[in-house]
């Protein structure tokens, strides 16, 4: 459940006083990676005491393809918390899910599609999916074409970067927190209007074969960590739609480095979120250069 809520995926404008602030870095002793070629990177100057930590997630993956080096493990266990896009520790995040996840006004499916449109939504889910069209009736699109990523998949067990992190930061005792509440991503996809979602679920649902490929296509990317492929499909894939990146993404990057600004002076974190909100002129590792951080990539 706590996937639906964590939202998909997702310059080099470098001023003369970010580089000064960037000379007096105080870093750690993880290696440097050769290239941009790493979803671990390290966080350091511009006033902080001790780096910290920013690392690209993919929420849903098979479970024996997730795997953490030992620079990762160590990054942890020197982090003073543990930070992802939501708070995944708090019972009100994952209990209060089914409260967020109907639309508003009475709205339902039926609405948002003609007759035949409708009946081609409810007989792939009951009978691909096996869930009930009553469960289906005032679901928000986007949520339900959340349910069809599973299927996508290339195995039968699953889980997500982030949960396997979590018994990390559990293990050592870190305290979790997170940069939104499941309020504020509720109010994400309603910010989508539903006949657009609605578009989208039917678009999805009518090419699950193409889907299939373009998912495994993203998923291969993330795992050779080449950012600049991952800012490629955030950019053009089928699975992305660009004109709500400002939403998905680009705005929440913006919101998430004014809290850093703050947070980042107080103690040293570890950040896991969605590997597209790395990547661009508006991902977190520019947005953080800009404000005269030094973000320089780790081996992973």
């Amino acid at each position: 459940m706590r996937y639906i809520f964590i939202l998909l995926f997702a310059g080099l404008l470098h001023s003369c006083t970010a580089q000064q602030k960037q000379s007096k870095a105080v870093v750690s002793n993880l290696p440097v990676n050769a290239d941009d070629n790493t979803l671990l990177w390290e966080i350091s100057g511009n006033g902080i005491d001790t780096p910290s930590h920013l690392f690209g997630t993919f929420h849903l993956m098979c479970r024996e393809d997730i795997h953490f080096s030992e620079n990762l493990k160590t990054a942890i266990k020197n982090s003073d918390e543990v930070y992802f896009e939501m708070d995944l520790d708090d019972p009100a995040n994952t209990l209060g899910a089914m409260f967020y996840m109907n639309m508003k006004d009475g709205k339902k499916l039926k609405d948002l599609y003609t007759e035949a449109e409708y009946k081609r939504i409810i007989t792939f889910f009951e009978d691909s999916m096996q869930l009930p069209s009553m469960l289906l009736q005032r679901m928000k699109p986007t949520f339900l074409e959340a349910f069809l990523y599973p299927a996508m998949m290339p195995c039968k067990t699953m889980s997500g970067v982030e949960e396997e992190l979590m018994k990390i930061a559990k293990a050592d005792k870190k305290e979790i927190k997170g940069f939104e509440t499941i309020a504020f991503q509720a109010s994400v996809f309603d910010s989508i209007p539903y006949d657009v979602q609605a578009k989208s679920l039917l678009k999805t649902i009518d090419s699950l074969p193409l889907y299939r490929l373009n998912f495994d296509t993203m998923l291969n990317v993330y795992k050779s960590q080449q950012l600049g492929k991952i800012e490629k499909l955030f950019n053009g894939s089928d699975l992305t739609q660009e004109e709500n990146l400002d939403v998905m993404l680009y705005n929440r990057n913006k919101n998430w480095v004014s809290q850093l600004k703050t947070i980042l002076k107080k103690e040293n974190i570890f950040m896991a979120v969605g590997a597209g909100h790395l990547v661009g002129s508006q991902g977190l590792i520019e947005l953080l250069r800009k404000e005269g951080y030094t973000v320089r990539p780790i081996k992973n």
